[in-house]
């Protein structure tokens, strides 16, 4: 199906043609004639902002499931929450305390709250709106570390080309440096954490979570990269209220890049690309206060 496809539908005996559908649409699908809402357009963001805008529930739009916003963990309001009318010491609260977790019990992550943090996930913004994402869930301490011995074995690997001083300097002489960089920013401690999962058993990749959330995209995706992370950051926060620990696995990201068979051990379909990983699990740190960040350069013009 054309993701741009108008799927609205107006039940014309209870639009009163207030034109409130019109005012907020980004395609300028609709028109009032005759005082009713028409589809004039040829395509559609299912953006679902008319559906959400009508005083009287005239508009349905049937490219969206309104099962993603029904939770199984908790129960969801579906009255729209006004611009200011969320107390923003609270929500600085909530963004200020998240914290990467490395330290997780053994608890497993049940799959309902896998699936509401999925749904919680998907509204975010996505780049003209494709709502391209994919996610694939690790749900157990088993899934978790087998995914992480792929990732092990594609940086034993990677460490071991770039430990050659010959083939770093002759990629290097060919303006290929990405390997001599690894080398000097990664390499020492990319052995050391290889030696202590080989060795001591320590998981230095997924720091013990019983749970990861894989987000890729689509081929249709806009900004494949960006509307991942924005996905991403949803997760994190929505994970730190329902009592989980999260961390961002940038080398997982990277390794399945590189090693494309990495993907496919999970059954990934070839088509996707993963952007982001995030393992999670019920936290076995506890702390005492938020602390600052580090100062950001901030222009206004």
């Amino acid at each position: 199906m054309n993701p741009r496809n108008v799927t609205i539908v107006v039940d014309q005996d209870k639009c009163t043609g207030c034109g409130f559908c019109l005012e907020v649409c980004p395609s300028d699908t609709l028109s009032i004639i005759d005082g009713i809402a028409v589809i004039t357009g040829e395509n559609s963001l299912s953006c679902g902002h008319c559906m959400a805008v009508c005083p009287v529930n005239a508009i349905r739009v049937n490219a969206l499931d309104n099962e993603m916003a029904s939770f199984e963990t908790f129960s969801l309001d579906k009255k729209w929450m006004k611009f200011g009318d969320f107390p923003r010491e609270d929500l600085a609260r909530l963004i200020a305390s998240r914290r990467s977790c490395r330290n997780f019990k053994n608890n497993p992550v049940e799959p309902e709250v896998l699936r509401d943090l999925i749904k919680m996930a998907i509204f975010a913004p996505s780049g003209t709106n494709s709502q391209e994402w994919t996610f694939t869930c690790l749900s157990s301490r088993q899934t978790v570390l087998n995914f992480g011995i792929s990732i092990k074995h594609f940086f034993q690997n990677l460490n071991k080309k770039a430990a050659n001083p010959f083939l770093r300097k002759g990629l290097k002489l060919v303006g290929i440096k990405s390997l001599d960089a690894y080398y000097k920013e990664y390499y020492a401690s990319v052995k050391d954490a290889m030696d202590e999962m080989e060795n001591q058993n320590i998981d230095r990749l997924f720091h013990g979570a019983t749970a990861c959330i894989l987000i890729g995209s689509g081929p249709q995706a806009s900004c494949p990269k960006e509307d991942a992370m924005l996905a991403a950051g949803n997760i994190l926060l929505a994970a730190h209220t329902m009592g989980l620990g999260s961390c961002l696995i940038g080398f997982a990201v990277e390794a399945m890049k590189a090693d494309k068979m990495i993907q496919k051990k999970i059954d990934i379909p070839k088509g996707e690309r993963i952007h982001a990983v995030i393992a999670l699990g019920y936290p076995d740190e506890t702390y005492m206060r938020i602390t600052g960040r580090k100062k950001p350069i901030i222009r206004f013009k």
